[in-house]
């Protein structure tokens, strides 16, 4: 089959990436990448942690050239880590950081000489190479490989270049929020950058000022990629929010109120994308305008027993959603939420994340999240019982409670409702379960409001 291009820059001196504000041309990045290839290590299997966004594509084009197979696993973890070398007992580490205490065979970043430049010639890359495999964690905790091979990776993030219009012949920048080793940040960050001629941000600022101060650096126009939670506490601050001219946000679903008002402080349109670690992206929506998805054009949703599942396009295999879906025609859908966020307490459905909308939406509630209590007793007795912790410093419990209770039916207020001082949130803003349980765990130092019943009755 024909190769498919690395890059989609048209010129040697096309922008792939601007680091400091400095921009960094497609010929420079070819050739870093070429050095990088003859330089890296011969096994097979590579695990990318460099931090910087450059860095980690150019090894991510080295491996490519060099035929190695990314491994971009959810969580770096020493267990995950002694679990993926049973997977792949080649893998080593490229790191960027001098400190990496993995234990894997390392592989530093190397100070790649300027050298004289190659001739201008763009490598293809066959379309049935395995180039990733991407990890989620199963019910037993396990690391589950899922496929990635080139063509349909590139099929997948021209599709979404085209619906986040980035695709029209300008050059745009983006700066992303979250690491390139995540599902969304691979795609959104890395892969559409090479595939529309656009450029990417090497940094990935965290706190708001650090995000202004980046967004300030590139030349418009210019995109910010995003979560839900990073928009919400950048939003919170009163810092000045430099124009930019696109928001894009992924990894759970974002409120009308929220999305209006990002668009009115960034003076932009905003589009969500939905997609799952094993699919990649596969819908989009203008979050303002509609409550509806609309697939990309050749992936399909089929519902069998309640379950939604994902096949065609440039999906790998027929794969089931971890959401319930609710299809609307062929090409739309309504998300109602996620499959395990559906709870039942005495005899009244409802979901934590409509839950935790309604806490996060109180004034004075910086952050908070309902989860589903580990309690023995109740799980004896089939009774599901929720809990919740909430960052919110300049409010009471008492009063807390009582605005709650105006938004949501009391059978779902928590008990307890504890406050801490944040959340123990993953770099792309999500709460693993087993993070919430050992903070649980610890919740003797929390300050409980608990409308008078015990942790455990």
């Amino acid at each position: 089959m024909a190769g498919v291009a690395l890059i989609a820059h048209g010129s040697p001196d096309a922008v792939v990436a601007y680091r400091a504000g400095i921009a960094l041309t497609a010929r420079t990045f070819l050739a870093d990448v070429a050095r990088l290839a003859i330089c890296m290590p011969a096994s097979g299997h590579v695990l990318n942690t460099c931090s910087d966004r450059y860095r980690f594509t150019v090894g991510f084009a080295a491996s490519l050239l060099t035929k190695k197979v990314s491994l971009l696993p959810s969580t770096h973890s020493p267990q995950f880590i002694r679990q993926l070398t049973q997977f792949a007992p080649d893998v080593f580490c490229l790191t960027d950081d001098p400190g990496c205490d993995f234990d894997l065979p390392q592989f530093h970043y190397p100070d790649l000489p300027a050298g004289e430049l190659s001739p201008w010639d763009i490598p293809r890359i066959d379309a049935q190479q395995l180039v990733a495999y991407v990890f989620t964690s199963g019910s037993t905790g396990v690391p589950v490989p899922h496929k990635k091979t080139w063509g349909r990776l590139v099929a997948c993030v021209r599709e979404g270049a085209q619906r986040l219009g980035v695709a029209d012949g300008r050059s745009y920048a983006l700066l992303g929020t979250v690491p390139a080793q995540h599902m969304y940040g691979f795609e959104s960050t890395v892969l559409t950058c090479l595939q529309s001629g656009n450029a990417l941000c090497a940094e990935r600022p965290f706190y708001p000022v650090d995000i202004c101060a980046r967004l300030a650096q590139l030349p418009r126009p210019r995109v910010l990629i995003t979560t839900p939670i990073h928009l919400r506490t950048l939003l919170g601050t009163d810092i000045e929010l430099p124009p930019i001219d696109l928001i894009v946000s992924a990894t759970a679903a974002l409120s009308p109120q929220l999305a209006l008002e990002a668009e009115r402080r960034f003076g932009a349109q905003l589009i969500e994308i939905y997609g799952s670690t094993e699919t990649g992206q596969i819908a989009s929506r203008r979050t303002v305008m509609t409550p509806e998805w609309q697939l990309w054009p050749e992936v399909r949703l089929t519902l069998e027993s309640g379950r939604a599942w994902a096949q065609g396009g440039h999906v790998e295999q027929r794969t089931p959603m971890g959401d319930v879906l609710e299809a609307k025609d062929q090409q739309r859908f309504i998300l109602l939420g996620r499959t395990e966020d559906l709870v039942n307490i005495a005899g009244k459905r409802g979901s934590l994340g409509y839950l935790n909308h309604h806490l996060n939406a109180i004034p004075g509630v910086l952050d908070g999240t309902f989860f589903v209590r580990d309690d023995e007793a109740g799980a004896a007795a089939g009774v599901t019982r929720l809990a919740a912790f909430v960052v919110a410093p300049s409010l009471d419990a008492a009063s807390l409670l009582e605005q709650l209770r105006e938004r949501i039916d009391p059978v779902f207020l928590p008990r307890p409702l504890l406050f801490v001082e944040r959340l123990p949130r993953s770099a792309t803003g999500k709460l693993p379960r087993e993070a919430l349980l050992s903070l649980a765990a610890g919740a003797s130092n929390c300050a409980p409001a608990d409308l008078g019943r015990p942790w455990a009755r």
